[in-house]
């Protein structure tokens, strides 16, 4: 019994050792630079950062289309997609049109898409529009279909947007499959998002992260160096590729986005669509104001979802009255999930601030170490802000008690947004 609880006291303490040193916060203080803190900080939670990669910020939809349906086109061997939905639309018509064009030149082509996503929008593929695809030579897989008891289909949700391309062109960011990234939603205006193109090493592990989920769902075991060749170097961006895996890492994502602000020395400039950050994150937003850091964050004053308005509004008003600057898009909803610490640092990817995508959903973003990429996105911030205005206190006082109380009450509901 005696050496029973000796073996236990020691696994306890090596427990506690390790989640120590796994999930320990980046001091501002300790280091020079910001990409250098983080780097450290990455390396040592043992994830993968690549180097010699080329990133292309593609900034709205026309642009990403425009890129990967050319690269589509060119496509000798293999063509993946992951996506949270493909609405079914007329960007989704062109787009299944040059998969099947592909497939009929023997180009291997596998997508996989989101169950309650797919439920979630307005024009969701059927059985016959599944039928259809498949009989085009594509194969195509929904992730988790919701079948009974419903419930329990609804908390791990495959969020991703993901392309890989012949194993060599990479694809992630915000943007889904529908047309409203070009033309736009009745009701809210323009629809502004923003995506990335990559190039080198990082290409593999996006495409691991499409391996790992396709052969769950098919029971198939796609990989080898077809799909994971060795790659060139194709640019000086260094990337570690963050993905969220509820059942593995599931903390992992809301750390690292926690210690990429904690990194910062000068600036945070982040976009995000539905912004009620969790505890960790909030802290280190708050964190980073205390030490005279200049944060600026940027939020809609218009969503596809009730009730998220009045919530990022108050979350907003209470880091601006702690000395961030809060910019309210008016200019449409701003879908876009990106950050930029010291114009240093970056990240884009499918997650959104708040606890659906840090607590529960299967998510993956680029953490770039690049001044070029991390200044572009400054620019396209920059631009943003001219559709924007600021949030003062005059604001907030005009608003309606009602407003404000539910802005309160989903402070409170925080964890289960």
């Amino acid at each position: 019994m005696r050496i029973q609880k000796n073996i236990f006291f020691i696994v306890l303490v090596a427990l506690l050792f390790s989640c120590k040193s796994q999930y320990y916060a980046i001091e501002r203080d300790d280091y020079n630079s910001s990409d250098t803190a983080f780097a450290k900080y990455i390396q040592e939670q043992g994830i993968t950062l690549t180097k010699g990669n080329k990133v292309d910020v593609l900034n709205g939809g026309q642009m990403k289309f425009d890129k990967m349906f050319r690269d589509i086109r060119e496509a000798k061997h293999h063509i993946h997609l992951e996506y949270f939905n493909f609405r079914n639309d007329s960007i989704n018509e062109i787009l299944i049109s040059l998969l099947a064009e592909k497939a009929t030149e023997g180009v291997e082509v596998r997508a996989l898409f989101d169950a309650f996503g797919n439920m979630s929008n307005n024009r969701p593929l059927k059985k016959k529009h599944l039928k259809e695809i498949r009989a085009k030579g594509i194969e195509i897989v929904k992730f988790d279909p919701i079948t009974f008891p419903w419930l329990n289909h609804a908390y791990h949700r495959d969020h991703r947007k993901i392309v890989v391309i012949d194993g060599v062109i990479g694809y992630t960011g915000g943007i889904n499959v529908a047309d409203y990234y070009l033309t736009g939603l009745e009701g809210i205006g323009k629809w502004r998002d923003m995506h990335a193109r990559v190039e080198g090493e990082v290409v593999n592990e996006l495409q691991k992260i499409f391996l790992n989920m396709w052969n769950r769902e098919t029971k198939q075991n796609i990989g080898g160096e077809a799909y994971l060749p060795i790659q060139s170097k194709k640019g000086d961006a260094e990337i570690a590729v963050i993905d969220r895996w509820p059942t593995r890492n599931a903390e992992q994502m809301r750390y690292v986005y926690a210690n990429a602000i904690n990194a910062a020395k000068d600036s945070v400039q982040l976009i995000s669509p539905y912004f009620v950050p969790t505890k960790r994150v909030r802290k280190a937003i708050e964190k980073a104001l205390k030490d005279s850091v200049k944060v600026e964050i940027m939020v809609s004053t218009k969503s596809d979802i009730p009730f998220t308005p009045e919530v990022t509004h108050y979350v907003a008003y209470q880091l601006m009255k702690k000395g961030a600057d809060v910019y309210m898009y008016d200019g449409g909803f701003n879908h876009s999930k990106v950050m930029a610490v010291d114009g240093k640092l970056s990240t884009i990817g499918s997650t959104n601030l708040n606890s659906r995508s840090l607590c529960y959903d299967y998510e993956s973003n680029l953490f770039i170490l690049s001044n070029e990429d991390a200044n572009e996105l400054l620019q396209y911030f920059n631009q943003d802000k001219k559709e924007s205005h600021r949030l003062t206190r005059e604001e907030w006082k005009k608003r309606s008690w009602w407003k404000k109380f539910c802005g309160w009450l989903g402070n409170l509901l925080t964890p289960f947004m």
